[in-house]
């Protein structure tokens, strides 16, 4: 290279705004231009002709270095994520770049890097694009997995401990489904500052997609494990707050430490991913450790996924209709009765609905589970019932997602045309924790349901954080009291507050109620003592199909 070409070289390398640095065969240091400087401290005359290893930060095993020098052979490139140490003495993650070129007449390598810990300038937010989420600022999934790689490496040679932790936003889908991305990433903004206020500033959070957080947690000893999981958990109780509007979360929490649960960051990853899954199935809310027998419920649940969706596609004769009757408390008289969906799967049995139903959910299934309701609930009313009551009613659940669904209406249009033929009424339950998060779209979509003369519910009212303002502007009649505050009732240890408390809000709100999960005769007594209207439960009745409900109850209502 001549003179001349060698100034222009060095003059334009010299603005480039990533560190560079002209590294020889042997290795030996031969130039470093201004950003160089800027990012690790060395002047030029303190680094050229000294090995590049004067800037290791004593982290990485020498594994490590084989691996780069051997991919830089077979391949012409290496890139990735490697901790080194600055002149200070400070060590920072640095996202390195190793080309091999000619530079006057030798075989040299160019190495381009930048601080992955200090992104100021314009130009560098530009180049970390790639490695950082633009939503939230945080790394993204690569950079996180490259971050992970490293201190794996980092902890194989002094022996510490870290764990890494797995977040997933419980009903976060719903505040998309129902307000949009603009609100949705919002409430990603929040959660990803309320991650970052909870962890300290050397553990690593990064946002993996959707609304799937991760962090590696540095430790001590196991107890610190504990803290950050309960302090999480805490942290997601208050609700969330965009555009002057509350959004009640929750975060489901999943943790693998190293080198107990894997030795690899991607082992670490995946377990710590099996063990929030584990957390989902605990009630959400809460956090777990990995565990083998955890994750052996998980690849259970998994199947049980694959089968639920290949059922509902292939195999609609494994689905069947049982219908539980609903009491007037005082007559005794069945006043209605709520159509539930029951799976028996040829190789897992009888499938409990608290399993399958959320499944359904989480796969996106769950219009095609209702298609299968209301399908079988035709098929059963074909043959014409017995008259009774006109106030009879006939309830099923739906999700708070399918609201905003055009097939919606497509699916109950005939299952409520039908009912009005025979004289039922149709009512449609939404559980309370997703009804809370309507949009004004969707208000107005129950409102017009409501005006065709369909009931609204909000079923296991008490579990989520409905305010008296909100419930005045939802367009529902009924409550469904949650059946674990009804187990309380009738005992020695008997607490009827709270459901006086609902019952008190459904007076004021002009709204009916019913019991579900009624047991004992004690408690059926404490209920028609707090003057509730209706209830459904074991003690009355059980789920029963089709031929039995006409004949236990139908036939007897004439």
């Amino acid at each position: 290279m001549q003179f001349e070409q060698q100034q222009d070289f060095r003059a334009l390398v010299d603005q480039y705004p990533r560190a560079i640095m002209l590294v020889t065969k042997e290795p030996r240091i031969t130039y470093v231009n201004r950003m160089f400087r800027l990012v690790t401290g060395y002047e030029r005359d303190e680094v050229v002709g000294q090995p590049p290893s004067i800037l290791s930060s004593g982290l990485h095993a020498p594994e490590f270095y084989q691996t780069m020098w051997q991919t830089l052979a077979n391949k012409g490139r290496w890139e990735g994520l490697i901790w080194n140490r600055k002149r200070s003495g400070e060590v920072y993650p640095q996202w390195l770049s190793i080309y091999p070129m000619e530079y006057e007449g030798r075989h040299a390598y160019v190495g381009m890097f930048m601080d992955m810990g200090e992104r100021t300038g314009a130009d560098e937010r530009l180049a970390s694009l790639a490695y950082y989420d633009p939503l939230t600022e945080l790394p993204n999934r690569s950079l996180f997995q490259e971050f992970l790689k490293a201190r794996v490496s980092q902890h194989s040679c002094d022996g510490a401990r870290f764990a890494v932790l797995f977040i997933d936003l419980d009903f976060f889908k719903s505040v998309n489904d129902l307000h949009g991305h603009e609100f949705g990433d919002g409430v990603l903004k929040q959660a990803s500052m309320c991650i970052r206020s909870v962890v300290r500033k050397v553990d690593v959070v990064a946002r993996l997609s959707g609304d799937e957080f991760a962090v590696i947690v540095e430790l001590q000893n196991l107890d610190e494990l504990e803290d950050v999981g309960q302090r999480l958990i805490q942290a997601f109780r208050a609700p969330v707050i965009v555009g002057q509007r509350e959004y009640f979360l929750s975060a489901s929490i999943g943790a693998a430490v190293y080198p107990l649960h894997g030795k690899s960051g991607a082992e670490l990853l995946q377990k710590a991913d099996r063990a929030m899954y584990a957390a989902k199935l605990a009630g959400r809310a809460c956090y777990r450790i990995y565990s083998e027998a955890d994750d052996e419920q998980g690849r259970r649940e998994q199947q049980l996924s694959e089968a639920l969706v290949a059922s509902l596609k292939t195999s609609p004769g494994e689905f069947h209709v049982m219908y539980q009757p609903q009491y007037d408390l005082h007559s005794g008289q069945a006043v209605g009765m709520e159509a539930l969906l029951r799976w028996d799967h040829p190789e897992f049995g009888s499938v409990s609905p608290a399993v399958f139903v959320p499944l359904a959910e989480r796969r996106g299934q769950i219009h095609e589970m209702t298609q299968q309701l209301v399908r079988q609930i035709l098929a059963d009313l074909q043959e014409v019932p017995p008259e009774i009551s006109a106030s009879f009613r006939l309830a099923i659940n739906i999700s708070a997602r399918q609201i905003t669904d055009a097939r919606l209406g497509l699916v109950i249009g005939p299952l409520l045309a039908r009912i009005e033929k025979i004289g039922w009424q149709l009512e449609i339950e939404i559980t309370e924790t997703h009804i809370m998060h309507l949009t004004r779209q969707c208000l107005e979509t129950l409102k017009e349901l409501r005006n065709q003369g369909v009931g609204i519910a909000i079923d296991d009212f008490g579990t989520g954080y409905s305010s008296l303002a909100y419930l005045q502007n939802l367009p529902v009649q009924v409550l469904k009291i949650d059946r674990q505050f009804i187990r309380r009732l009738g005992t020695q240890d008997s607490d009827s507050r709270i459901v006086s408390a609902i019952l008190g809000i459904a007076d004021a709100l002009e709204l009916e109620v019913v019991a579900e999960g009624i047991e004992t005769k004690a408690q059926y007594q404490e209920l028609q003592e707090l003057n509730c209207q209706r209830g459904q439960g074991y003690l009355m009745a059980r789920p029963q199909p089709w031929q039995q409900v006409k004949k236990t109850v139908l036939d007897l209502c004439q």
